[in-house]
């Protein structure tokens, strides 16, 4: 009985079993798959900034220290011959915007950029409707019609000068048949800025035809054989639904078309040089002229500030209102 007791009492003071430790959070199969992730995530990081900054870095040098400099310039004046240019402040800016000559380059830009649009997205749709309609030799047509594009400026305009021509050129031929004389089109004040005109629509109208027409080739053809079916005619059918369905395109190029317009020069160059009597200066020609020919360099540049703020302006209007209308 005793000896009974004794062990019982022993049995009830003994210690407790051992209770192992409680594991640690990152011994957790969760919190080892979140510390996997977030490396993972650290490489993808270095990863992407390995391979982005060269090129950020290229864009900085070549793009945004240019515009930042040319800034700087715009509120100077310099002749690129004393060694250091005189800050003027916007001094540039004011004398460009009470200056006749430059708001006169702001009309014949504006007229330029209109007819040069306008006329390229027309001409260009419709040149795409008749490449469209698979005639035979309409794919060398359509290469004929883009082949203007590919060529030099220089080379388009010396075509042309030989067009143009009034002694001996192709246009003489023309006007020659209706009983008329061939104007002086490159001499002219009158006809230097339609000359250019044509010459700059016909060099890119065949670019924006080859796009509306892959475009006009990418369109749901049960779209339109809903519309023949519902009695609607080729023109309906046109301007109801091709022309809708077209609009992504037509809001790229004008955009493209828009600043392409404002950036003509080699046309210029070799045609007229913004002649006969500043007829045919565009902005871009005036901020060559200005900086490599007067050696002006601060007020090339403040003009070339002041289309740097029109393009993005025009941009900006088109993203923010036209872009509403598109129907992707």
């Amino acid at each position: 009985m005793v000896q009974e007791l004794i062990s019982r009492r022993q049995a009830t003071t003994s210690p407790p079993p051992s209770v192992p430790p409680p594991r640690s959070t990152q011994d957790q199969p969760g919190a080892r798959s979140g510390s996997r992730k977030r490396r993972s995530l650290r490489r993808e990081y270095w990863l992407f900034a390995a391979l982005a900054f060269p090129n950020l870095a290229l864009i900085a040098v070549f793009a945004y220290w240019p515009a930042l400099a040319n800034l700087y310039l715009s509120m100077t004046e310099w002749d690129m011959i004393e060694p250091q240019p005189f800050f003027v402040g916007l001094e540039n800016y004011s004398a460009l915007f009470t200056s006749p000559d430059f708001l006169n380059v702001l009309w014949i830009t504006l007229v330029w950029v209109v007819v040069v649009v306008t006329v390229s997205l027309v001409v260009g749709v419709a040149l795409a409707s008749l490449f469209n309609l698979k005639l035979r030799g309409g794919t060398a047509v359509s290469a004929l019609a883009f082949s203007p594009y590919v060529l030099s400026g220089a080379a388009v305009a010396a075509i042309w000068l030989f067009i143009f021509d009034p002694n001996y050129g192709l246009m003489r031929v023309v006007f020659s048949a209706f009983g008329l004389d061939s104007p002086d089109w490159i001499t002219s004040t009158t006809w230097a800025l339609p000359a250019l005109l044509i010459v700059s629509i016909w060099k890119g109208v065949g670019f924006v035809a080859i796009v509306y027409l892959a475009a006009m080739q990418g369109l749901p053809e049960e779209v339109l054989e809903a519309a023949r079916l519902d009695g609607a005619n080729r023109w309906q059918s046109f301007r109801r639904i091709v022309l809708p369905l077209l609009s992504p395109t037509t809001f790229f190029l004008t955009v493209t078309t828009i600043i392409s317009a404002f950036q003509s020069f080699d046309v210029i160059a070799m045609m007229t040089g913004g002649g006969p009597a500043n007829s045919t200066t565009t902005l871009s020609w005036f901020i060559y002229e200005q900086g490599f020919e007067r050696f002006d360099v601060g007020f090339s540049a403040a003009a070339s500030v002041i289309m740097f703020v029109i393009l993005m302006a025009v941009t900006a209007v088109q993203f923010r209102f036209i872009e509403r209308k598109v129907h992707y």
